[in-house]
Order: structure tokens, then C-alpha cells, then sequence
């Protein structure tokens, strides 16, 4: 083949399939022999006839072992087949779109059109930038994004870039974007721009925040129960509205339902219970009758029917954690078959099997950074019982993924076991000396009271402390001495530094640090070794107190109860940082409306003559709470600093109105000040917002802990022991079957371990503790089920592999196909 006409070239911008990638596992597996490894006049990398069954052409190859691979990768990321790239010309664009580096171009870009609200007026005086900068820096970033999307039609087309909805929202949402910060650009001036509200859109579009499209994915799946039950909850409270309009309305001295529309705000916010009883007492003053429709409408709408939203979203989420488990499972089952069955091209369909020269070409792009010798335990790994001992079958391969997690060690030896390799007189001094503390610290760790002293010492901590505590000074200064830094303080954290290198040196640093007790014992052990550091620098540093007491946590993992309430938390540490930034992203759009609508009012003494008056009454605007009967300085007058002057009080206010306590009272002050009940929409809307966020998380946690207290019953501790290592044995004699083309010497450079002669080593492969691989432990006996209809369902198709296949002797990958 001509120069001209190799598919790779390294030029495609992709680091990870680039030739210098190529290059760098090549130099770390040693040089080939010449029967391996033998270049034409072009530089092109050719493989022997046997092993690579009668294939002459190895870019041919290569570009098979890589279009695999992004298989392999959309099937890890969870994206459609019909975005794979349809012929090599549109392969560069691909990669260069699905590079790490324009990963983060595109994330910065993303980040830095959030930041432009901290600049843009309205905005703090000291960060505020001139239109043409911030104008500037808006189109530049907005280019950034743009050729993303120009480069996804070269590769998608028009067609499925207008059927995909999330790209077509964001291709429209640029298009406005880049007309507006053109249109300030030539005015020298901002405009109303509530649109600024979306830029969020960038950022969550972006690859490295697929979790986030996720959460927001299951909340928009969860919307239609929640919209059923809100109908519901809509029709009460406007029957609610109704009643209380002609019980309670047409008096003066009753503010609340003096209108049908102040009826149904007034019970809106009731819906909080913010402003109950005030609501009421107007009422219950001329009867006391009147508490019963107060009563009957909060045991309905707050205690019954509110609650029976959130057990309607947390039965909802339970299917949708369910179904979306079995989507990514079988989806990324069907990457492996399209990545099998190209692999495979060349073989007869009866006989479709996976050498190791294959899958090691394909690891070469898929998973550059592993070694040979992962690439050989991942090969053995996947290998059933039932199979050929030198190939993979394609049940084998679906299991790539679940082995591709593994991250192996050699498998330690029992005590007293003799070293395969070396005499102990052979090795170094230092070397037996570090081997026999190990062994000591080992017998220690496996002590039978050795935890016992360690929940003792824990305990003895705490009560020194609270002594310390008890008979502590007034001064805060010389307290803290007596609490984090006398003797006994010393003491307990030389004790515990030393069990903490004990317990390292008896299991390893990997070990010990895959323990979340151990790794928070080693944070606040070196913590308070840091905090009495930094207290003798400076004595002013009374906080540090707070650092002693945390090692007391390890006593909670004594009761089962914590020690689920804390899996529960590792397991969630993932949802709710996502959960945390779809808030923030919430915040930011709302904040960004708040300023366009509100930025414009001076909250102090806005709003006499209205309900919320006091709130907002100041001593001349100076923040000084006045409180209006007495002329005594009051707390209530400092509901002038919520407001929507900036980003980050617009932030501040929002989250006053996410907690909900006394919410009413800014939106009231709003209204008065705007004289528009108009305003009343954005207040509304927001708590009802956060409200649903804020239900499907908690129906989150409860589904978590749900499933945890479910895996622990299913479960045994020896089950989730098999589950999370495996056990391979190497044997020198397949190695040599696999890369039979290497002489045993260079096996031995290229693999870096000692293979005893005609003997073989144990290595032992150790699963993350995922909710994932957790998720596959919970669903065994449903992923038989799901693995069983799916092979009906291809049995039944004619072409299960879609476009891009062409089975058969004349078989060419998509990519490789000229246009």
C-alpha cells in the first residue's frame, strides 16, 4: 500500500492511537524478531503470514485493531453506534473531538463562560471587566465549542446531528449565544440576556461530566410520576385556595385571603410550612373553628401527600437504577461483539476464535498504558474452562470489560514458604532485614487481640479528651493547649502512628490505603501530627481541637447499623458530587434569571405598607435592624442583603430559599419592590424546582441504603471475597504458545517477573468495590436472564452487527473503506 494511502499517519490528533503511542509500548515489550516484527520500504509494520492468518497488509490490520477499540470505547461511555465514524476520512475529526486534550480544551472553554457571570454587570465592582474583554473572551470560548460541533458533522452528517437531541440543543443554544456576544461587541454594551442561563448547557455536554447527564437523565425519567402526583397535589390546593377565599376573604383584617390569588400564594407557601401558624392565627383569632381547614389541609398536602411523592419517586428511581444497569450492561456486550466479530473478520463463521496476537493489537490502542504483562492476566482471565487454552470465544470476550478492572500482584506466598528464585543468603542485608519486620508486623495485625487494643486505645483517647475538655480553662488559647497539645495528646498519636505503620507494613501500601477505615485513620493521624505543627507556629490556631476527636469515628464501626450507614456513604460518594454540581448548575441558571430580573432594586426600606415591612426596615439603608414599633435595633432589618446584585449574592439568596424557612419573605419583598405579583413566578418556580431535585435525591439515598442492606443479606463475606479477587495462574509453557515468536530470554525482559524454568506463578487480580461491580454480584441470576434473551434476540436477526460489517473473505473495516 502507498505512503499516501496508510489510514494512520499519527496526524489525527489522538495521542492515545498515535504512532508515538505505538512506538512506546513497542519499546516496552523489547524488539521482536525478525519473523514478528519487519518493516516494508514505507516504515509500515508487518506481521507474519501464521500470525495474523494470511493478512500481508499490517496497516490493514492496525486500522481493524483500532477501529475496535473505539468500539470498546463507546461501549465504556455509554454512546450510541450510530455516532461511530463511517469511513476513515472521517476519522480524524473523531479522534481529534475524542481526545484527551480536547477534552480539557473543551471543559475550559465551558468553565470559563460560567466565570464571565462573575465579570459581567451586574457583578462586583472589583471584578467587573470592560464589555469588549468579556466580549471578547465570550466569542473565543464560544468558537472552542463551536468546532466541536462542526467537526461532529463531519463525521455524523446532517441527518443524525438533527436527530440527536442533546447536540442539536446545544448547536441551536451557540447559535444564539455567538449572535448575542456579537451584538455586544458592536453595541459596547450588555443587553438583557436571560439566555446567559444556559450556558450550563456547554458544561454538561462536556465527556468528563457524563455522571452528571446521567443524574440529570434520571430526574428527567422521573418526572412523570412526579408530574402526576404534582397534578394531584395542584388540584387539592386550589380546591384549598377556593375554600379558604370564601371562609376567610373579604376582611381587612385578615391579609391572607383577601383575594382568590393571595389565597392560593398564601397556601402555596404553606406547602413549606414556612409561614405557619401566621397564616392561621388571623383566622383562629375569630374562631377557633378555623383550625380545622388549617389542620385537615397540612395533614393532607405536607404530611400525606407530600410524602407520598417522595415514596412514588423512590419506587420510580428503583426501576430506573435497575434498567439502567441493564442498559449499560448489554450495551456494552454489544461494543464487545462488534469489536469481536471485526476482529474475527478473517475467520470462518463457524469458527470464530481470538488469538492473543489479536487482543494484544487491540489493547495496544484500546489500553495503551498497560503492560505485556497485564495484557497476558487479562488474556488468561478471560479464558473459560470450556475453551481452547490459546483463544478467546466470544462469550470469553463479553467479559472484557469486568477483567479489564482487575489491577493484578503476585499472589503472596504463606509464611515460611520457600522464594522460587533466590536462596535467602542470596539476597541483600537490608532487604531480609525489611522482609523479617514485615513477617513481625504481619503476626501482629493477625493477632487475635490486637484490634481489641485498638478499639481500647481509640476509646482511652476519647475519654482523656473529654477529661481535658471538662477541666479546661476560660482562655481559649491555653484550652486548646490542654486539648490537642499536652501529654496525653502525644501520646495516643504516637500510638496511633505506630499501629499505622504496622498495619502498612503487614498488608502494603495498596492494601491498607483500599481500606476506607484505614485510609481515614491515616488522614487524621496525619492531620493532627500536621495541626499541633501548625498550632506551635501559631498559637492562634484554637481550631485545630476539632482534628483529635474525629479518630473516636472508628469506634461507630463496632455496630452493624453504622457500618451500613457508612458503605451506603462510599457508595454515594459519586451520585451526590453529581448531585452537588447539577445544584450548582441549578444556582447558576437561576441566579443568572434573579439578575436579569432583580439585579435592579435596593432592597433596604423597600416594601412599607406591606407584610414583610419589618424585614426590611434599616437605620437610613446603613444595615442596622430597626424594628419599626419599638425603634430597637432588630435582626429582621438584614433581609436587604439578599438580593441578586451579583453572582454570588444571587447564589447566597438561592440557597436561603432552598432551605425554604421564611423564603416567602424575600419573594414578598420582591413583589413590593417591582410592584409586579408578577415576580411571584420565579420565586415559585424555583422551590418547586429544588423541591423535585431535592425528593429524588433523598429518594436516591434511600435506594442506596436499600440496596446495600440487600447485598449485605444476599451476600456473605466469603462470596464478595471470590467476587472482588481472582486468582490466575501463568504457566511458562502457554506464555511461550502465545508469543511463540519471542526466545525465552526476551520473554523475560519483556515481562519483568521470574518465571521458574517449566514452572509457572500465581497472580491474584483485585476488583474496585464499585456499585457497579456490586450492582453484578445483586443482578447474577437477572444478567443469566438478560444474556439469554439477548442470544434469542441475535438468533433472530440476520445481521446483528449493524452497518459497517461485511463478513467474509473480502471483508474491509468501515474505516479503512475509501468514500
Amino acid at each position: 500500500m502507498a505512503a499516501s494511502e496508510r489510514p494512520l499517519q499519527g496526524t489525527d490528533g489522538y495521542s492515545r492511537f498515535s504512532n508515538e503511542t505505538i512506538q512506546r509500548v513497542q519499546n516496552e515489550e523489547g524488539r521482536l524478531s525478525s519473523t514478528l516484527n519487519r518493516l516494508d520500504s514505507n516504515g509500515v509494520e508487518m506481521l507474519t503470514t501464521h500470525e495474523l492468518r494470511a493478512t500481508s497488509d499490517a496497516s490493514e490490520w492496525r486500522m481493524i485493531y483500532h477501529e475496535a477499540a473505539i468500539y470498546l470505547e463507546e461501549g465504556k461511555n455509554n454512546e450510541k453506534f450510530d455516532s461511530h465514524p463511517k469511513d476513515r476520512h472521517s476519522l480524524p475529526a473523531y479522534l481529534i473531538v475524542h481526545s484527551p486534550w480536547y477534552y480539557g480544551l473543551d471543559l475550559t472553554a465551558s468553565l470559563v463562560l460560567l466565570a464571565l457571570g462573575f465579570v459581567e454587570p451586574p457583578a462586583i465592582p472589583l471584578f467587573r471587566l470592560p464589555v469588549g474583554v468579556h466580549g471578547s473572551i465570550e466569542l473565543i470560548a464560544l468558537t472552542i465549542v463551536g468546532v466541536e460541533l462542526l467537526m461532529k458533522i463531519r463525521w455524523l452528517g446532517w441527518r443524525v446531528f438533527f436527530m440527536h437531541k442533546r447536540t442539536l440543543i446545544k448547536g441551536t443554544t451557540l447559535a444564539i449565544m455567538v449572535v448575542e456576544a456579537i451584538v455586544v461587541l458592536i453595541r459596547q454594551s450588555s443587553h438583557f440576556r436571560v439566555t446567559r442561563s444556559l450556558r450550563p448547557i456547554f458544561l454538561i455536554d462536556n465527556f468528563h461530566l457524563g455522571g452528571i447527564r446521567r443524574f440529570i437523565r434520571q430526574i428527567l425519567q422521573s418526572m412523570p410520576p412526579v408530574c402526576d402526583m404534582l397534578g394531584l397535589v395542584f388540584f387539592c390546593l386550589m380546591l384549598y385556595s377556593l375554600l379558604g377565599f370564601y371562609l376567610f376573604g373579604g376582611t381587612e383584617t385578615d391579609p391572607y385571603f383577601k383575594t382568590l390569588l393571595d389565597s392560593f400564594v398564601n397556601l402555596y407557601v404553606l406547602l413549606t410550612a414556612a409561614n405557619f401558624p401566621s397564616v392561621m392565627m388571623p383566622s383562629y383569632a375569630k374562631s377557633r373553628w378555623s383550625c380545622l381547614f388549617f389542620i385537615s389541609y397540612i395533614c393532607l398536602m405536607v404530611f400525606f401527600l407530600m410524602n407520598l411523592l417522595l415514596a412514588v419517586v423512590y419506587d420510580t428511581f428503583t426501576s430506573i437504577e435497575r434498567n439502567k444497569f441493564k442498559k449499560l450492561w448489554l450495551h456494552k456486550r454489544k461494543a464487545c461483539r462488534h469489536a469481536f466479530h471485526l476482529l474475527t473478520s478473517r475467520h470462518p463463521s463457524h469458527n470464530r476464535l481470538l488469538p492473543f496476537m489479536h487482543f494484544r493489537g487491540l489493547m495496544h490502542f484500546y489500553a495503551p498504558k498497560k503492560s505485556i504483562k497485564d495484557i497476558l492476566l487479562t488474556y488468561k482471565a478471560l479464558l473459560s474452562e470450556q475453551s481452547d487454552h490459546n483463544f478467546l470465544t466470544l462469550k470469553d470476550f463479553c467479559h472484557l470489560y469486568e477483567c479489564l478492572q482487575l489491577s493484578w500482584e503476585q499472589a503472596p506466598k504463606e509464611d515460611g514458604e520457600e522464594n522460587l528464585h533466590f536462596h535467602p543468603s542470596d539476597r541483600p542485608v537490608f532487604r531480609r532485614f525489611g522482609e523479617f519486620l514485615c513477617s513481625v508486623a504481619r503476626k501482629i495485625v493477625r493477632w487475635q487481640y490486637f484490634e481489641l487494643i485498638v478499639y481500647i486505645l481509640v476509646a482511652g483517647n476519647g475519654i482523656a479528651m473529654m477529661t481535658r475538655i471538662a477541666l479546661s480553662s476560660v482562655n481559649l488559647q491555653l484550652s486548646a493547649v490542654e486539648v490537642c497539645a499536652s501529654w496525653d495528646t502525644l501520646f495516643f498519636i504516637g500510638l496511633f502512628s505506630v499501629e499505622a505503620v504496622i498495619r502498612v507494613m503487614a498488608l502494603g501500601v495498596r492494601k491498607y490505603f483500599a481500606s476506607g477505615w484505614n485510609a481515614w485513620d491515616f488522614s487524621v493521624t496525619l492531620a493532627c501530627l500536621i495541626g499541633l505543627m501548625a498550632r506551635a507556629v501559631d498559637p492562634s490556631l484554637t481550631a485545630v481541637v476539632v482534628l483529635r476527636p474525629l479518630r473516636m469515628l472508628r469506634l461507630f464501626r463496632l455496630k452493624k447499623r453504622y457500618r451500613d450507614v457508612f458503605g451506603t456513604l462510599l457508595l454515594l460518594v459519586p451520585h451526590m458530587g453529581c448531585a452537588a454540581l447539577v445544584f450548582a448548575i441549578l444556582y447558576y441558571a437561576f441566579a443568572v434569571v434573579g439578575m436579569e430580573f432583580f439585579s435592579g432594586y435596593n432592597m433596604a426600606n423597600c416594601c412599607k405598607n406591606s407584610t414583610v415591612a419589618s424585614y426590611y426596615e434599616t437605620d437610613d439603608g446603613s444595615g442596622i435592624g430597626v424594628n419599626s414599633s419599638t425603634g430597637v435595633g432588630a435582626a429582621l432589618g438584614y433581609y436587604h442583603l439578599n438580593n441578586f446584585g451579583d453572582l454570588t449574592s444571587s447564589a447566597v439568596t438561592l440557597f436561603e430559599l432552598t432551605v425554604v424557612n421564611n423564603w416567602f419573605v424575600i419573594m414578598e419583598g420582591y413583589v413590593a419592590a417591582s410592584n409586579s405579583q408578577w415576580s411571584r413566578i420565579y420565586f415559585m418556580i424555583f422551590y418547586l424546582v429544588t423541591m423535585i431535585v431535592l425528593t429524588i435525591i433523598v429518594a436516591s439515598i434511600l435506594e442506596a441504603f436499600r440496596f446495600r442492606i440487600e447485598y449485605k443479606k444476599e451476600t456473605s463475606k466469603t462470596d464478595e471475597e471470590k467476587m472482588l479477587r481472582q486468582m490466575v495462574t501463568l504457566e511458562w509453557e502457554e506464555v511461550q504458545q502465545w508469543m511463540c515468536n519471542f526466545t525465552s530470554a526476551q520473554l523475560q525482559q519483556i515481562l519483568h517477573i521470574e518465571f521458574p524454568i517449566e514452572g509457572k506463578v500465581a497472580f491474584v487480580g483485585l476488583r474496585p468495590r464499585t456499585r457497579e461491580v456490586l450492582q453484578a454480584r445483586m443482578y447474577k441470576a437477572e444478567l443469566e436472564k438478560w444474556e439469554h434473551e439477548e442470544s434469542e434476540g441475535l438468533s433472530d436477526s440476520r445481521c446483528p452487527l449493524g452497518d459497517g460489517y461485511h463478513g467474509g473473505d473480502n471483508f474491509s473495516p468501515a474505516l479503512y473503506v475509501q468514500s
